[in-house]
C-alpha cells in the first residue's frame, strides 16, 4: 500500500463536504479555532503566573518555596 495520491485526497474531501455541508464544516473549524485560542491564552496566563511567583519569591517570599524553586531552576539548566 502506498501513500494516497492527490486525487484520492480530493475525492475524500469532496465526499466530506457533500456529507456534512459547508456550514457544519465551517462551524467545526470555528470551534477548533476557539479551542486553539483558548489553549494559547491558558499557556500565556500560566507563564505570567509562574513569572509573578518567581518574582515574588525572589523579593523575599517563603523559604520553602524559594528552595523548591531553586531546585526546579537547577533541573531546567
Amino acid at each position: 500500500m502506498g501513500y494516497p495520491g492527490i486525487w484520492q485526497i480530493l475525492i475524500v474531501l469532496l465526499l466530506v463536504v457533500l456529507l456534512f455541508g459547508r456550514g457544519k464544516i465551517s462551524d467545526l473549524m470555528g470551534d477548533v479555532a476557539k479551542g486553539i485560542t483558548s489553549f494559547k491564552k491558558g499557556l500565556k496566563d500560566e507563564n505570567e503566573d509562574t513569572a509573578s511567583n518567581v518574582h515574588s519569591i525572589e523579593q523575599g517570599g517563603d523559604a520553602d518555596k524559594s528552595g523548591s524553586l531553586n531546585k526546579e531552576k537547577a533541573d531546567l539548566s
